[in-house]
């Protein structure tokens, strides 16, 4: 692939994972990512097999970063302290309103199930690494697990909810639960 053709397959998976991150992979359409990168429809499939493929690619990066910025977190924490110092950083307000650098699962999980079984597997080797991640035992893995999904599903009840008290409520409460 040419260095050309790289950099602009690179701004179409940027514009998606915007995309993806605040709206899920389902909504945006392939004109509106390529109007947001600068670019026309015409030259989409020059990159990409189809808009699940390129909605899966940038679903697999988004949840690599985290990742990513989780193995960022002092590892001579336990983990416990990792994920509370983790739950205070993603059951914030300002995560919860970002418009970037947010997390994608929140806006996707419920429409995962009716997208190839591709995106599935993507967000069951997540859950696995992370969770990993968040855990220093087989055995407190089930706790990391759970700690996850109150995380996942409180920050998406939170965005749901919108800024306001009972949002903010939400989110102190499910910060508190993680010990």
């Amino acid at each position: 692939m040419s260095e050309r053709k790289g950099d602009t397959r690179q701004r179409i998976l940027q514009s998606a994972s915007r995309m993806l991150a605040e709206r899920g992979p389902v909504d945006p359409a392939v004109a509106e990512v390529m109007a947001a990168a600068g670019l026309t429809v015409g030259g989409f499939y020059a990159h990409f097999a189809s808009k699940d493929a390129l909605m899966l690619e940038a679903f697999r990066q988004l949840l690599g970063r985290r990742r990513e910025r989780l193995a960022e977190v002092d590892q001579g924490l336990g983990g416990l302290e990792r994920r509370t110092l983790l739950a205070a950083f993603y059951l914030s307000r300002k995560h919860r309103d970002a418009l970037d650098e947010r997390c994608p699962l929140p806006s996707s999980i419920s429409e995962i199930e009716r997208l190839p079984e591709s995106f599935r597997q993507v967000l069951a080797e997540h859950v696995q690494l992370i969770t990993a991640q968040m855990s220093e035992t087989p055995e407190e893995a089930d706790v990391a697990l759970a700690d996850l999904a109150l995380m996942v599903g409180g920050l998406a009840l939170a965005r749901a909810l919108g800024a306001g008290e009972l949002s903010d409520r939400l989110l102190r409460a499910a910060k508190s639960a993680i010990k």
